[in-house]
């Protein structure tokens, strides 16, 4: 599913990931692990096609995504990959339901169909009664599910999560965990997340450990 080879990548001086090669199956749950500036999130983002390496290639569902142009790098984007991000990014102004139909409006789906696959998303986690509530309305673990709703919407092969559980208590926390692996069996997306959780770290199919911009171990 995700293929990774020489990957390189500098900001000015500082060379955060150095020759980085990796391959990611189909369906697989993988942490992504390491110390503070091990270059975790630069790698997430160069996955998710929100950066570009200095050097190497990505692909992606067979698609070299590094060759693609802007255009046709953020439809690929779109459609194939989803994101999760630590502190949920929802738009404050819009209900749960419209934060979650907004990743299918930018794929081109009308309102209606738009309306009803997010409300299928918010049903299936568990949240079909909160549909018409603002984030201010919601609990830190119902705002991250509806942030997973939203990654999940288009049906993308790939969802990315970066410290998804960070912001979260004990419990939230347990719950999102479980989650992820509740999707990955019922619809089958391959999960890659930048955790310093050990607990999470452990219980996913495959620990990828990075320091000083390498793979290690």
């Amino acid at each position: 599913m995700i293929r990774i080879e020489g990957i390189t990548k500098s900001f000015g001086t500082l060379q955060v990931l150095r020759g980085i090669d990796l391959e990611i199956g189909q369906g697989e749950v993988v942490s992504i692990v390491g110390p503070s500036g091990a270059g975790k999130t630069t790698l997430l983002q160069i996955i998710g096609t929100l950066d570009r390496p200095d050097s190497g290639t990505v692909q992606i569902d067979g698609v070299e995504v590094s060759r693609l142009k802007e255009r046709e790098l953020s439809a690929f984007r779109n459609r194939h990959i989803g994101f999760v991000f630590q502190f949920h990014q929802l738009l404050p102004e819009f209900t749960a339901l419209e934060n979650v139909m907004i990743p299918a409006f930018i794929a081109g789906k009308g309102r209606s169909e738009a309306q009803e696959e997010a409300r299928q998303m918010l049903q299936l986690m568990g949240l079909g009664d909160r549909e018409a509530h603002k984030p201010s309305e919601l609990s830190g673990g119902e705002k991250q599910r509806v942030a997973v709703a939203r990654a999940l919407i288009n049906r993308p092969a790939v969802v990315l999560a970066d410290e998804p559980s960070g912001s979260l208590d004990s419990h939230n926390k347990e719950e999102l965990h479980q989650l992820f692996f509740d999707l990955r069996n019922r619809l089958g997306q391959t999960f890659v997340i930048v955790t310093h959780d050990e607990t999470l770290a452990r219980t996913t199919d495959r620990t990828i450990h990075l320091k000083d911009g390498e793979v290690v171990g």
